[in-house]
């Protein structure tokens, strides 16, 4: 024994190397079926399969160039990053970008740029740009609200993304005077951080269901009690990555913080049906938001992507019916988000934003109900350029989910389905959460919304018009082919969005900063 020991003990580091390929080349011919590559040339085949692992890292940062990549190009993401930390974000040179593209947006200046005045609001506050609507104002709920930003963190649930993150997000909006969408996860802690928060639920009603599964009026009366800082509620009726798809939350990532949130049982799988069970049609659930508005006081609306228009139209028919209906729509692109889906739901169910939201403006617009709405825009329109041709198709707030995930920290390794996430951002991993400093990462988030809505503002002014509101679809150009075939957005999607009531930022302002008691009578009144 002690011989064989020794033997051992004297074999070079080398020939440890040569027998463990050996072991690898055996079990790689004799042991394993399931790849072929790997028992046909044994040991170089691994060298294959780990690099086609790490093929979307290279393609990333040594071989796409900069306009090249999806869902989001270096360029985005470099400006959101440069944006996020206050850093330079501007470009040399001229751009890099082929203008000439298929879809390339042009915003048509005006000769002479909008010219704020000395006491023009955004004299003070260049980030200045609140919403120029007001949720729950036609139906006269109880608590309307306007948003104090056009610009304002998507339906992220924890659970899908961390706690850190969720901390980050939440003391971001409260920095920006924005709102916080809490995604269909329930209401955590790490909410409730002084952030506006709309609260978003879906079918599985988590956080406000009962111990059978269903919806629980009694449950989200408390909670919006509990919890002042709920300024609306938004029902999830699809979601662009996978519109009339459930999920399923293995148990595995059930720890007791989220089984308690949730309110739903540790280490069990959870589904989330297709189907809502608190109402089975349309008439059923304009019944339900009304339901819910006359319990709560609060605006609530509704979450979709876009298809089939149909049952949009009966939605119209019974508002204009019962003079009731959701306060706010936002509207979310096929483009799909954060959440995993099935390659043939993200790739072909549902339409793109641009097509969604013009379908659907033009319909309630042809029924006379756009100004009782406040339309969100949800899906890759977190860039200036791309918010401006959304106000002038009719958007009056938007919603950013993957971009503000990178003003955090997101480097877009598109692992997020896999708990691997390498920044902490969509992680249950307690390492490696520890990366994100909630006290930076919410600086940058806010830094971020200030930036957009700063070069926002600009543009705007540029176009001759002091709030983006005001923007309409001829001011917007947008590729078809060459510029005899280029189209205006009212040419191209055959509708003039219905202009939005306006008296001036400093009017927004008073709106905002008055005393709790005038602002709600105000808001009632506005």
């Amino acid at each position: 024994m002690d011989s064989i020991l020794t033997y051992l003990s004297n074999i070079p580091w080398w020939g440890w190397l040569i027998i463990f390929l050996l072991v690898v080349a055996i079990r790689d011919i004799f042991l394993q079926r399931a790849h072929t590559i790997s028992h046909n040339y044994p040991i170089v085949g691994h060298l294959r399969y780990w690099l086609e692992s790490i093929g979307p890292e290279m393609r990333q940062y040594f071989v796409a160039n900069n306009r090249e990549e999806l869902p989001f190009n270096r360029i985005e993401r470099s400006w959101i990053y440069a944006s996020a930390k206050k850093e330079n974000n501007y470009e040399g040179f001229g751009t890099d970008r082929d203008i000439y593209q298929h879809q390339h947006i042009f915003v048509n200046n005006a000769m002479i740029p909008y010219k704020i005045s000395e006491d023009h609001p955004n004299k003070f506050d260049k980030t200045f740009l609140p919403c120029a609507k007001v949720m729950g104002a036609y139906n006269k709920r109880k608590k309307p609200y306007r948003p104090a930003s056009v610009i304002n963190v998507s339906a992220m649930s924890f659970g899908s993304l961390s706690a850190k993150a969720i901390e980050s997000l939440n003391k971001g909006v409260k920095i920006a005077g924005a709102y916080h969408n809490t995604g269909e996860g329930g209401l955590s802690p790490y909410h409730s951080n002084g952030g506006d928060v709309i609260f978003h639920f879906g079918t599985g009603y988590f956080g406000v269901r009962d111990e059978n599964g269903n919806f629980s009026m009694e449950k989200l009366i408390k909670l919006v009690n509990d919890n002042p800082f709920i300024r609306a509620i938004e029902v999830k009726l699809s979601q662009g990555a996978k519109p009339g798809k459930g999920g399923v939350l293995p148990g595995a990532k059930i720890s007791h913080e989220i089984a308690k949130i949730r309110g739903v049982e540790v280490g069990k799988d959870v589904l989330s049906p297709p189907n809502h069970s608190a109402f089975s049609n349309v008439q059923e659930m304009s019944d339900f938001i009304e339901d819910i508005a006359e319990a709560t006081g609060l605006p609530v609306g509704i979450k979709a992507a876009i298809g089939k228009l149909e049952q949009w139209e009966e939605l119209a028919n019974i508002m204009l019916k019962t003079g009731k209906g959701p306060d706010f729509i936002t509207v979310d692109g096929g483009e799909g988000g954060t959440g995993a889906a099935p390659p043939s739901f993200a790739d072909h169910v549902s339409l793109p934003w641009v097509y969604g939201f013009s379908d659907l403006y033009k319909l309630f617009q042809n029924h006379g109900l756009t100004e009782r709405i406040v339309f969100i825009g949800s899906g890759k329109l977190g860039f200036p350029a791309k918010a401006a041709m959304a106000f002038a198709m009719g958007a009056d707030c938007i919603n950013v989910a993957r971009e503000a995930m990178m003003s955090i920290g997101c480097i877009q390794a598109q692992v997020c389905h896999t708990n691997r996430c390498p920044s902490g951002v969509a992680t249950q991993n307690k390492w490696l959460q520890n990366g994100i400093d909630t006290t930076l990462k919410s600086a940058r988030l806010a830094q971020y919304f200030k930036t957009f809505r700063k070069e926002l503002v600009e543009i705007t002014h540029a176009a001759g018009y002091e709030h983006p509101c005001q923007f309409r679809m001829s001011d917007i150009e947008m590729n078809v082919d060459d510029h005899n075939l280029s189209k205006e957005l009212n040419r191209t999607y055959m509708y003039e969005k219905t202009a939005v009531r306006f008296n001036g930022m400093q009017n927004l302002k008073d709106c905002l900063y008055l005393g709790s008691k005038q602002n709600e009578t105000h808001l009632k009144n506005t």
